[in-house]
């Protein structure tokens, strides 16, 4: 049974979609404002440290806690279908994750569509990674993480890493990946009524303005359809209601037929990336303190 703190996180999502909806004349700059602005409800957790830094070019933030082991590297890359987002609206999370997995967050500014399509993101993403190895981090103590398109860029970089031949990060965590622009999953018609973000429209926008030259099932935009074997051990997350729950469970469910290690959450009763609410909401709580288990561990399991 979900929390009563739920209710109003449903609303928040609701409250987001309908200022994106107001005026059909906005632009990529009005929504991204209007995300912004949203993001900067959330309460940045006390103590937590801030410094930004720019990686191999990729403007970063790096989040962390009195506590944190700066040893230990969680490199994050935000929400946002690809097209919306910073790291500056991600300074919350990036507390609250620090302080979840004992961990050093950098949180990636990447490059947003439309103005730099696929493959400009990830990219950015595996620039920030290298960085972080470039400064004498152990792989095995590396972490990568994301949510929406971020969790979509995570599993489209592990792919590409591995592709190149580069070290492996201990793990990566994928919270409600968008990872499947040809929607290919029934949630996207089970939860279409109930999802109280996004819509249809919504989604099919995001694909035509970040796919660029690439089909909705080239790997390179949808990591669904790409080469599993050979990635570091997976945590994918999903929220029960949201329209992209499928992408995750599809993402784990392959990833699993390959050989990798990979381990499927569903938040029940949970909508879209609802870890992210974790100043409010008990479940999203919860979530961190699962990805921080399961970071703890593979981050001791030196390979």
């Amino acid at each position: 049974m979900p929390s009563p703190e739920s209710d109003y996180v449903l609303q928040m999502n609701r409250d987001l979609r309908d200022a994106w909806l107001a005026d059909p004349n906005y632009t990529f700059d009005d929504m991204r404002r209007i995300f912004e602005d949203w993001l900067g409800q959330f309460e940045i957790p006390e103590k937590t440290r801030l410094n930004e830094v720019t990686c191999n070019g990729v403007p970063c933030i790096w989040a962390d806690t009195p506590d944190a082991d700066q040893s230990k590297i969680i490199i994050h890359y935000h929400s946002g279908g690809y097209i919306l987002g910073s790291a500056h609206g991600y300074r919350s999370f990036g507390g609250f994750l620090s302080a979840a997995t004992g961990a050093k967050v950098l949180l990636v500014d990447y490059r947003l569509a439309p103005e730099n399509p696929c493959p400009a993101g990830v990219d950015d993403g595996i620039a920030a990674y290298r960085w972080v190895l470039e400064q004498g981090f152990d792989p095995s103590q590396v972490v990568l993480c994301g949510d929406s398109g971020g969790g979509g860029l995570v599993l489209a970089a592990l792919q590409k890493l591995r592709d190149a031949g580069a070290p492996m990060p201990a793990c990566g965590v994928a919270i409600s990946p968008l990872a499947d622009f040809a929607f290919s999953g029934e949630s996207y018609k089970e939860n279409a009524p109930r999802d109280p973000l996004v819509n249809a429209d919504f989604l099919n926008a995001l694909g035509q303005t970040y796919c660029g030259e690439f089909a909705p099932t080239n790997p390179a935009v949808s990591p669904l359809y790409g080469e599993w074997s050979g990635l570091p051990p997976l945590m994918i997350l999903a929220g029960e209601i949201e329209m992209m729950r499928d992408d995750g469970k599809q993402c784990a469910e392959a990833a699993r037929a390959a050989g990798v290690d990979a381990t499927y959450v569903q938040g029940e009763g949970m909508a879209h990336i609802w870890p992210l609410y974790a100043d409010r909401l008990p479940e999203a709580r919860d979530a961190l303190a699962t990805i921080g288990t399961f970071v703890r561990k593979h981050m001791c399991a030196k390979r």
